[in-house]
């Protein structure tokens, strides 16, 4: 009886599906082989040559675009860089024009002063001195500064120590810029000898015979620049009384040949030196005006 109770319950079970079968594996097994034959790899055709030539031809192209594209505005940055040291140059040049021109005003007053002092001295009395000898007397001795040109580079010097000349397209622009430097040294060489002499020679007479109660009298206002100050007693009828100091030390001879070898120097400085400066400048800011449309404001 047992055993017969065992084989209905074992057969209830079965019915009742408690017990596993194998029919589900054999179901995932048959889905698994759909499966991969529905995701199989897909079959790659292969490209004709017209279609890798079109390809290649997209990427060259955009290449290309993009490399010209950036030359654009490399050259457009070059342009605008070259435009600013155009402007900032011919500022420079215009300003050292304009201190040229009162340098050469200075030492031309100063070459009539030294013509003055060379006749005064060889041919008059040192005892009682004038007004006008007063006056010469002090352009001659206490006017070198204001009659020296002295060459503003800053911006020559940028563009050559940075190489940002290579931005001036126009070769005749580049070789004036070149020359400018040779020019500039030049007169700085010139400069230097003249000062030397000036300091070797005028300056130790000064220091011997200069009548300081004079020069107090155009340095008496802090304000107003010595060279003004003389101009003004210069141009107006107030005496001025000249009191030649050591005049028993006074070497007429060696006072003319002092000064006149000294008037050989600064004669010949601006002639040439200074004279081939401002030829160079003139050139240089009217191929500027022309390259770059600039305009005096």
């Amino acid at each position: 009886m047992s055993e017969e109770k065992n084989k209905e319950e074992s057969a209830e079970e079965i019915l009742n599906g408690n017990i596993l079968s194998t029919e589900p594996i054999e179901q995932s097994q048959k889905s698994d082989i759909q499966n991969m034959e529905v995701h199989h790899h897909p079959h790659v055709e292969k490209k004709n040559f017209k279609e890798y030539f079109l390809e290649f031809l997209m990427i060259f192209l955009a290449v290309t675009m993009g490399f010209i594209a950036e030359n654009i505005r490399e050259l457009h940055a070059e342009n605008e860089r070259a435009s600013e040291l155009a402007k900032s140059f011919y500022e420079e040049l215009k300003s050292d024009s304009a201190t040229m021109k009162m340098a050469i005003e200075n030492r031309d007053r100063r070459d009539i002063a030294l013509n003055y002092l060379k006749s005064y001295y060889s041919d008059s009395s040192i005892a009682s001195c004038s007004k006008t000898f007063a006056i010469n007397f002090f352009y001659v001795y206490e006017t070198f500064n204001v009659s020296v040109f002295e060459p503003n580079d800053a911006i020559l010097q940028e563009l050559k120590n940075s190489g940002s000349l290579r931005y001036f397209k126009s070769l005749e622009l580049q070789k004036l810029t070149d020359n400018l430097s040779v020019r500039i040294n030049y007169v700085r060489a010139r400069n230097q000898i003249e000062w030397t002499y000036y300091n070797e020679h005028l300056i130790p007479f000064l220091q011997s015979h200069n009548d300081q109660a004079v020069l107090n009298l155009f340095q008496k206002d802090s304000k107003i620049w010595v060279l003004d100050a003389m101009r003004q007693y210069e141009a107006n009828n107030e005496p001025i009384i000249f009191h030649f100091q050591k005049r028993e030390t006074f070497d007429k001879v060696e006072a003319v040949n002092s000064i006149g070898f000294y008037q050989i120097i600064t004669r010949s400085n601006a002639r040439k030196a200074y004279q081939d400066y401002i030829l160079l400048n003139h050139q240089l800011l009217e191929v500027l005006r022309k390259e770059y449309d600039l305009k005096d404001e």
